[in-house]
């Protein structure tokens, strides 16, 4: 069963470490997206009954009432599986939350980066711990029992100490599924873009380097799982049952549609995008101009599978096509296999990327 991605790229603030096509626009801006994105949607020939949905951006958790309805009103096969919707925490209210659930929302993604009231002004969010431990309680009592919280290893200030206390946060609020990223540093995001120049602004200075960053993520893996939250990608960890259905749909390669600024199709065979920012989303959408990519994905089933922790058990074509980079891997520690089955060791995990690179361009 396939999955529907809604982008909705609009924020209260840009985070200083964000790299995601996403910000600041004004509110006519908003109403002409949501115009738009509501006529792609209607213009979707829909040909099976979604499994999950996704709202990610920015923030959808800002969309006003009836905008989420309208939105949501137009895919079909409610009630899905999994619907998810990513928030911000420090603004969710109960009144806000019910709405979700009438609507058909049964899972929450709250991107709470740290828990530490030093690392959180930094990133330019507003929460507090204790604010979020607040809004998992609003979300329980509506009724939405599946919640995600997200971390980042490697924010300024953040210190083995630091690093802990988040993790002791997460021991008491139990959700049910945690996502932990790495630092990005690119020009995409401001905090990236000063540190590559060597600069102080938004505490560039004090970022931890690239071995503290996998310390804190090694120390992440060790003590989630401890708490009953296994590592089944990368960078997603869950108790057992519930990983996240429309994003594991992305690492099996199975089809989902994607509808918005940014957003991607896989229809089983082929990948489309849509255009990257607002502007050129919303021009090349009602102009009628709009440019969509077919993106060839023979290569793709090998390196995204090894996101997952299950692995892949190539069959004897990829094990020809890929032979040199699999035994270098191999012999380097970065790859394990195991009756056919190939996978990332604890080590590869660390440098993924690098390893994946190597399969894009065999």
């Amino acid at each position: 069963m396939a999955g529907v991605y809604i982008s909705y790229p609009f924020c209260a603030q840009k985070c200083t470490y964000c790299n995601f096509a996403s910000g600041v626009f004004p509110r006519t801006q908003q109403q002409q997206y949501l115009e738009t994105l509501l006529a792609e949607m209607r213009a979707h020939a829909w040909e099976w009954r979604p499994e999950t949905v996704y709202l990610g951006g920015g923030t959808p958790s800002n969309m006003a009432p009836e905008d989420l309805r309208a939105v949501l009103d137009g895919i079909p096969g409610r009630p899905w599986l999994e619907a998810t919707i990513e928030a911000a925490p420090g603004g969710i209210t109960g009144e806000q939350v019910r709405h979700w659930v009438a609507c058909g929302i049964n899972r929450a993604s709250l991107g709470v980066q740290s828990f530490v009231e030093k690392e959180i002004r930094r990133t330019g969010r507003r929460h507090t711990a204790e604010v979020v431990a607040q809004e998992l309680r609003l979300l329980r009592a509506a009724g939405i029992a599946s919640i995600n919280i997200d971390l980042i290893a490697g924010l300024s200030g953040q210190t083995e100490a630091s690093w802990r206390e988040s993790l002791d946060w997460i021991e008491r609020l139990e959700p049910e599924h945690v996502s932990v990223y790495m630092l990005e540093v690119d020009e995409d995001s401001r905090l990236g873009k000063e540190m590559l120049a060597g600069g102080a602004r938004y505490g560039a200075a004090e970022t931890p380097d690239d071995d503290q960053v996998a310390a804190f993520y090694e120390m992440a893996v060790e003590r989630l799982a401890g708490l009953g939250l296994a590592r089944y990608e990368i960078s997603n960890f869950a108790r057992p049952g519930r990983e996240s259905r429309h994003n594991l749909k992305y690492w099996k390669l199975e089809p989902y549609v994607g509808f918005g600024a940014d957003a991607h199709s896989f229809d089983g065979r082929m990948r489309t995008r849509n255009a990257e920012t607002v502007e050129d989303y919303i021009h090349q959408t009602q102009t009628g101009t709009r440019q969509v990519g077919d993106l060839p994905h023979s290569d793709e089933r090998f390196f995204v599978s090894l996101r997952l922790m299950e692995g892949i058990r190539p069959d004897l074509q990829e094990w020809q096509r890929h032979d040199a980079a699999i035994r270098k891997f191999l012999d380097a520690g970065l790859l394990e296999t195991d009756g056919g089955v190939l996978r990332l060791s604890n080590r590869g995990v660390l440098v993924s990327n690098e390893v994946f690179a190597e399969f894009l361009n065999p």
